[in-house]
């Protein structure tokens, strides 16, 4: 198909796409960025003007644009067997990539069921939790506990355990009941209180949450170690420890959400392993297939499998799946990826990235209007404020974080904002000189805008 003009490309756009967590009136009002290809870490638009990807396009690119050995994945399966359904059949690269997960995964967690993104990766926990207790015998089990300022996905089970009002509030109507446990929001610490002396109080009032409701909860969700959505909030050492051991002590079960911080992102294969946390569900996307095509995987124990083993007439079968479930595609894809974490060694070699972000961010807490910089192995927040003494935030109207990411979008840089918090996620195999371009770009872009608008 032959491509249209950059100026018809624009007009269709406006006229015909309606775009994710965007405000489509002042989309509008500007001149969209079409991307047309990527090349190494760069995206490239129309113009052929190039960008740095500093959010691994939405938090899922590992070795860049145009790595020959995912493309062969994609093309080699393509040509074999395009796509198959899970529903009562196997495939090659779903049963290979499922061995594969399994051995990667926290001890204990030996089933994998498929799904095509985060969201349906947790709505798949949920569901399936849920119907464990109920095969149990257990009805009164209909709810969870998460936390506030998590973020879970967009589809209505995935919402219910969300926790950012902007988000989630306008959908409350539909969503089924949870219980809400304090996030770890040190920096504006919802109890008040001074981190330095505070004693995890959080974690008290989730265990009194638990222990008030145990008897209707099916278990904890949670995402370990740093809420992304909630604006890079990196969780206090021992906070995922002591939820865990709260849960499990009271026999609940522990979902934990990884689909943005599995595969690496903190520094580990899994964030769980940290605090060598072993959850009873793991819900996985994202940067599983090195950010090129859809899957995700929700991983549970034979304890909640075998639960679900019956006749026929019992009807004790997981009703829940997707036509693209455990595509062939897309499994071969991920079973690429996962090979090169292992042949170039990437674990290692973001430990070192890890520690060379944290030295190019020390020049950023010198900045008036930077209130914290939070990072959680590459997962950084750069949180803006108005006064730094009182951290009193900018008037939404002012628009502070989307002025610095299009600042920086002006020197060859995509960043994205949660609100005021600048987020920076660069793909995973990113070379420093390239990372180094990021921070020193952010830093300037954010200079510029805070001193204009003081």
């Amino acid at each position: 198909m032959e491509i249209p003009s950059k100026n018809t490309l624009i007009e269709w756009d406006k006229n015909h796409v309606w775009h994710p967590f965007t405000q489509m009136k002042e989309y509008w009002e500007s001149e969209p960025l079409i991307i047309e290809k990527g090349e190494g870490f760069y995206l490239i638009d129309l113009d052929g003007k190039r960008y740095i990807d500093g959010t691994s396009s939405i938090w899922v690119n590992v070795f860049g644009y145009s790595k020959e050995e995912l493309i062969q994945a994609i093309t080699e399966q393509s040509r074999k067997l395009p796509h198959s359904t899970l529903l009562g059949l196997a495939n090659i690269p779903s049963i290979m990539l499922a061995k594969k997960l399994v051995e990667l995964a926290p001890k204990g967690l030996n089933k994998v069921f498929y799904s095509d993104n985060g969201s349906t990766a947790v709505e798949v926990a949920l569901k399936m939790t849920y119907h464990y207790w109920q095969i149990k015998g257990e009805k009164k089990r209909r709810s969870f506990v998460c936390f506030k300022n998590g973020y879970h996905g967009d589809t209505l089970g995935a919402v219910s355990v969300g926790g950012i009002d902007m988000f989630h509030k306008i959908y409350r109507p539909l969503l089924f009941k949870s219980y809400k446990a304090p996030s770890p929001y040190c920096y504006r610490c919802p109890l008040k209180l001074d981190r330095n002396k505070c004693s995890m109080e959080c974690v008290s009032i989730f265990e009194h949450i638990v222990m008030e409701h145990k008897e209707e909860l099916c278990g904890v969700i949670i995402e370990p170690y740093v809420q992304g959505a909630g604006g890079i909030i990196v969780q206090p050492e021992g906070f995922l420890s002591k939820v865990w051991q709260i849960t499990k002590k009271n026999n609940l079960l522990f979902i934990a959400d990884e689909v943005a911080t599995g595969f690496g992102r903190t520094g580990s294969m899994f964030a769980c392993e940290r605090e060598n946390v072993i959850p009873d569900v793991i819900c996985l996307s994202k940067t599983i297939t090195g950010g090129y095509l859809p899957l995700a995987a929700t991983i549970t124990t034979d304890e909640i499998y075998n639960a679900f083993l019956g006749r026929y007439e019992e009807f004790k079968t997981f009703f829940h799946g997707h036509t693209y479930t455990g595509n062939p595609i897309s499994c071969q894809l991920a079973l690429a990826n996962l090979d090169l974490f292992e042949r170039e060694d990437l674990i290692s070699k973001i430990k070192e990235k890890i520690e060379f972000a944290q030295k190019e961010l020390e020049k950023f807490k010198d900045l008036p209007n930077v209130g914290e910089v939070r990072q959680g192995g590459l997962m950084i927040g750069i949180e803006l404020v108005q006064n730094r003494k009182d951290k009193k935030v900018y008037p939404p109207e002012k628009k502070m974080g989307q002025r610095v990411i299009l600042k920086a979008r002006e020197k060859g840089l995509i960043i994205r904002p949660l609100g005021d918090v600048i987020v920076i996620m660069p793909p995973l195999a990113i070379d420093k000189e390239t990372l180094k371009k990021i921070f020193d770009i952010t830093y300037e872009s954010i200079c510029e805008v805070t001193d204009k608008h003081n």
